[in-house]
């Protein structure tokens, strides 16, 4: 056989062959009026047409309706003559009418005297790149709708300089910028002053293009000046050679977020705070109970001591020096138990310029000659509802406060108004606000915050036990209260009890009511004293006392024994017995003695003041630790309430 090359070919046989060898393209001639006078395999496979179905036959039939109503067929070769060539891209039409998507090349053929011999046209379909585009065309709209769709990010994008090249609908309503606002402006516009001054942006930047991704949360800036949290992030965006061409940037507002989670951590910094001040109270409120016990045995102990020793002038300035020194102890107990909530009130009517009035004296020379004392009260001020000698105690600790504040003179000024606020209860007669201001040292902001607390102090080690403020917040708190503290750095202090208003009347202060003669005084001879305590110093202390007055005692360490001694037959005047015992407490035995023996006086002692709300409150108290003319006191009004209950 011979091969192609041993056969002599013509040049057009070459050409002939080529063309026909070429099926990924239409290749054909048209003569210069545009019919078909050749026809390769190309055309024929995607066209659709056999040779002898088309030669002479015009090639717009390949063109849409459309295109032929508007003479696209003939101004093709119009401009293919005209121009040298004509290219495009369009639908054409197959044998069976379907459509597809074409490039078209037409170029003109002349003689070599320059006359149109005919047109070469070469076709591709191009519809699978034309489907992939539409595809992607689609794509990216659906994108764009999706971005532009999105008002809770802030979508948009930057070129390598970090530029804004778009923008979406969540950036416009979250920076509160337009589109054509900001488009073409530097994105380092959103960040604030501070910010900026420290690169914040380029660092962004810079980070995204090293790494490919930068992820923060800061303040921004919208439109109208206003900050708010953001959460950032920028990604690197390059393309298929890996060179960068912008960043992709979505912020986020996070502001109620933040603020959430700042509320958050704030309530349980508050209930924090307010477990250690609730572990604080109750560990206080224990040791006030022990220490008052203490206190109890010491000072009644140097009572009788006082009383038992020789007329000593050189003893008794030291006995005087101890006894001075266990009253402060029973001061501190007594702001403990206040702070802890466990100091009973004797709540009453109170006239708070009639408290400072009587107090006046005795406060100018606690303050000393450096200091002006000022007082200032408006002429009609309601009674607020309190206990009078908490009152006085709590307004000695602001002022002495006060002057502390002052090492160098100044000027406190004691002064009330009527808040007209509801009070709580609904008494709706508003507050009375007592206030001692200073013209000191003053506090920041955060020793504002701790003042109130336990144990804090600005003052040297043992010039204050941190308990002063504590204490009136805790009596304006028991009274349906509250304690106000203004203050700032240089600028004084003013401290503020805040206490309902009452509509009670004011009792007058009155002389204890002799004993009537007609009834029986327990005072004109010797009682039999049953005393009741589970701790054995304070009961070896109230024994001595009694027994100094010339009582017989006898002793029981709690109230089982207490009733085992009276249901011996045992003649017992009166019983005294502390609250707070293990396994039955006071007020439980006097219940038990109530029901018994009601004719029984009894006096409760306490020094946890946690007594309950009903049984406790019917018979006297006695408060630890107590003189010894306060249980002789006791002891006479115990008989006389036994009296009048059984008359």
């Amino acid at each position: 056989m011979e091969s192609l090359s041993e056969v002599a070919l013509t040049e057009e046989e070459r050409y002939r062959l080529l063309v026909d060898a070429i099926t990924d393209y239409a290749i054909y001639m048209l003569d210069p009026d545009g019919r078909v006078s050749s026809w390769n395999p190309g055309a024929q496979r995607f066209k659709g047409y056999q040779a002898a179905e088309i030669i002479g036959e015009h090639f717009s039939r390949f063109y849409t309706d459309e295109d032929r109503a508007t003479g696209l067929p003939a101004r093709a070769l119009r401009l293919a003559q005209t121009e040298g060539r004509f290219e495009n891209e369009g639908w054409r039409v197959r044998k069976d009418g379907s459509r597809f998507w074409a490039h078209v090349i037409i170029d003109p053929i002349r003689s070599p005297s320059g006359g149109i011999l005919g047109f070469a046209k070469v076709t591709r379909d191009l519809t699978e790149r034309k489907a992939a585009e539409l595809q992607l065309r689609d794509s990216e709209q659906q994108f764009q709708l999706l971005v532009q769709g999105v008002s809770d990010y802030a979508i948009y994008m930057l070129d390598p300089d970090g530029y804004i090249t778009s923008w979406n609908s969540g950036a416009r309503r979250i920076k509160g910028y337009e589109s054509s606002e900001v488009v073409g402006s530097h994105f380092s516009r959103f960040y604030v002053e501070e910010d900026r001054a420290a690169g914040q942006p380029g660092k962004g930047l810079e980070i995204a293009r090293r790494e490919g991704r930068f992820e923060k949360e800061g303040i921004r800036q919208r439109k109208d000046g206003t900050r708010f949290w953001a959460h950032v992030i920028i990604d690197a965006i390059r393309d298929t050679s890996g060179n960068l061409i912008g960043f992709a940037k979505v912020t986020r507002d996070i502001t109620e977020k933040v603020e959430a989670q700042q509320a958050l951590n704030q309530a349980r910094e508050d209930l924090f705070q307010a477990q250690k001040m609730e572990a604080i109270g109750q560990l206080t409120g224990g040791i006030a109970h022990d220490f008052n016990n203490l206190l109890m045995a010491v000072l009644g102990s140097l009572e009788i001591l006082k009383k038992k020793l020789p007329d000593d002038p050189s003893m008794a300035p030291l006995l005087d020096n101890a006894i001075q020194g266990a009253e402060r102890g029973v001061s501190l107990v007594q702001r403990m138990l206040t702070y802890s909530r466990k100091q009973n009130l004797n709540m009453s009517a109170v006239d708070v310029a009639q408290v400072v009035d009587g107090m006046m004296e005795f406060i100018q020379r606690a303050v000393g000659a450096e200091i002006l004392l000022e007082t200032r009260f408006p002429d009609r001020l309601p009674p607020v509802s309190t206990d009078p000698l908490q009152l006085e105690t709590a307004l000695l600790n602001l002022i002495v406060n006060a002057r502390d504040a002052m090492p160098e003179g100044g000027r406190i000024t004691v002064h009330a108004d009527h808040m007209d606020e509801s009070a709580e209860g609904g008494t709706g007669l508003g507050y009375v606000r007592l206030s001692v201001s200073d013209t000191g040292q003053g506090m920041d902001e955060e020793t504002v915050q701790q003042a109130t607390t336990p144990f804090f102090t600005t003052k040297g080690v043992g010039k204050g036990t941190g308990l002063g403020l504590s204490m009136v917040q805790g009596l304006a708190e028991q009274s349906g209260g509250r304690l106000m503290i203004e203050s700032r750095a240089g600028e004084g202090t003013t401290i503020s009890l805040v206490l309902p208003a009452t509509e009670a009347e004011i009792q007058a202060e009155t002389a204890v009511e002799p004993v009537d003669q007609n009834k029986p005084d327990l005072r004109q001879g010797p009682l039999t004293v049953l005393a009741v305590d589970d701790d054995a110093l304070v009961l070896m202390n109230t024994s001595l006392m009694l027994e100094d007055l010339g009582h017989t005692v006898i002793e029981a360490y709690n109230g089982k024994d207490a009733l085992d001694v009276l249901r011996s037959g045992r003649e017992v005047d009166l019983v005294i017995t502390d609250h707070s015992m293990p396994r039955m407490t006071g007020a439980e035995l006097a219940e038990e003695i109530r029901v018994a023996w009601p004719s029984l006086p009894i006096v409760l002692a306490t020094g946890y003041a946690e007594l309950p709300a009903g049984n406790g409150r019917k018979w006297p108290m006695l408060s630890k630790p107590f003189t010894q003319d306060q249980l002789e006191t006791a002891i006479v009004l115990a008989a006389r309430n036994s009296l009048e209950q059984n008359l």
